[in-house]
């Protein structure tokens, strides 16, 4: 795309642009009909593509040229000239899409300044998108724990592929963070990564946003798929999308083309799907509110997300990626998170996820005071809250329990905890709440604590035990 190609059929006229370009150091294609003129669009997109309306001897004249470059190839600015110009022909063009408009006989002064005004737009809007993707480029995966890393080792499997992929997991783990992965890991990372955000679009309008749209007034208006040609599209939580826009997409990953609400022609779209969803989309699917062939067409590559409960582990790692950021994105304290912080947190119920970790260092960074490192006292606290003189409040549970169960109880959910917040790691644990290993197993036996594989880490999980039959 470093070229500008001239179709007329007057060889005098496009010979005589391209000497003029010439002389300015642009670098010139020529072609006499539309079939010349597609072989060399279809060879390799130029940067400008300067169109006679009128084409002898053609299939296709330069309206419908200009439909189809602007179908697929949308960055290609295209400047109409025509030596029968009318208002009504302008108008026309313009509405497909065309730069601008110049009869002939053009002055050569304001076909240069049409050109350069052309070719700098093209160029202002390519670095705009350029800028965007390196944003999406930093969307960094961050963590180390064995769930984390099983995850990240599936992720990196698909990015060379145009597979479709399927991110499950709880609100908030971070799946359009991994979708992003895919992309800037992918052969497509310099094109466009298209985010749909399914449940917030109003279902009335969900089709004209995804298709665009042809109108008499407006012309052509590009819908999110026509915007994410030759990228990704990213359907954010699918199971909200209504199910007659289910039905078309399904048709759209089929076929590959759609038409835009209000048009008539078929739009070809080039795109790789990543889809997320933190519902079950089986129990959807009986309850007659996702389509099974869209299900099937989406769940090539299912991939899951780990909530952070199972992957403790990182949150002193997250937290310290989301202070970093947050000092450069918005000037922030660069503080570090104590011990005694680091440890609670780890313990601490996150409904919210990754997403939530995030917002709550946030809070803390702006309501806490000075630079130092940030302390457990600063963060929410949980259940079992510290009074005024730093004495432990029992939660009503324990408090109704006599001394023996209570004790239990607690034994528990304490050494539950700590296991998790270790990754499984019963060595690490015991060092940290002061065991011999051994004593820690013959006391996680008594309560009936196991640990099993999950997502490819070690999870502490209370032993169901069966029931006679009687």
């Amino acid at each position: 795309m470093s070229d500008i190609l001239i179709v007329d059929d007057e060889r005098d006229i496009r010979e005589l642009i391209s000497d003029i370009l010439g002389d300015e150091g642009y670098t010139t294609r020529l072609a006499g009909n539309s079939e010349e003129a597609m072989t060399e669009i279809n060879s390799e997109p130029p940067a400008l593509l300067i169109l006679d309306i009128w084409l002898k001897d053609s299939k296709m004249d330069g309206i419908d040229i200009l439909k189809t470059v602007k179908r697929d190839n949308p960055d290609v600015p295209v400047v109409i000239i025509s030596g029968h110009g009318n208002i009504e022909i302008a108008v026309a063009a313009i509405k497909q899409g065309a730069y601008d408009f110049i009869e002939k006989p053009f002055n050569i002064d304001q076909l240069l300044v049409v050109i350069r005004r052309a070719m700098e737009t093209s160029r202002l809007r390519r670095e705009n998108q350029e800028l965007r993707r390196n944003d999406v480029q930093t969307a960094e995966m961050v963590g180390q724990s064995a769930s984390f890393r099983a995850m990240l080792g599936q992720l990196d499997k698909v990015t060379k592929s145009n597979g479709r992929v399927m991110l499950s997991g709880p609100s908030g783990v971070g799946k359009e963070v991994a979708a992003r992965y895919i992309h800037a890991q992918s052969n497509r990372a310099s094109a466009p990564f298209v985010t749909v955000s399914c449940a917030s679009i109003e279902p009335d309008r969900m089709e004209e946003v995804l298709f665009g749209r042809e109108t008499p007034e407006r012309g052509i208006e590009q819908g999110l798929l026509e915007q994410a040609h030759g990228g990704v599209v990213f359907f954010d939580e699918v199971a909200d999308m209504p199910l007659g826009s289910q039905s078309k997409i399904l048709r759209v990953l089929v076929d590959q083309q759609f038409q835009r609400v209000g048009g008539t022609g078929k739009v070809r779209v080039d795109l790789r799907v990543i889809s997320s969803t933190s519902r079950d989309l089986d129990a959807e699917i009986e309850a007659g509110r996702f389509r099974q062939e869209l299900y099937h067409r989406l769940n090539v590559v299912p991939i899951a997300v780990p909530s952070l409960a199972e992957r403790r582990e990182d949150i002193p790692v997250l937290a310290a990626h989301f202070i970093e950021a947050l000092n450069k994105s918005q000037g922030l304290p660069l503080r570090e998170l104590s011990e005694d912080a680091s440890a609670l947190m780890q313990t601490m119920v996150w409904p919210g996820n990754v997403r939530q970790l995030r917002n709550l260092i946030e809070r803390v960074l702006i309501l806490g005071d000075g630079n130092g490192p940030i302390e457990a006292k600063e963060l929410p606290s949980s259940e079992e809250g510290v009074t005024d003189d730093d004495g432990v409040v029992l939660s009503g549970t324990l408090a109704t329990l006599p001394l023996r169960e209570a004790r239990e109880v607690f034994e528990r959910e304490y050494l539950l905890t700590q296991i998790n917040r270790f990754g499984g790691n019963i060595s690490r644990t015991a060092n940290f709440v002061g065991m011999e290993r051994s004593a820690l197993h013959r006391k996680l036996k008594s309560l009936g604590v196991v640990t099993t594989n999950k997502s490819g880490a070690r999870v502490a999980r209370v032993e169901k035990v069966e029931e006679d039959a009687e």
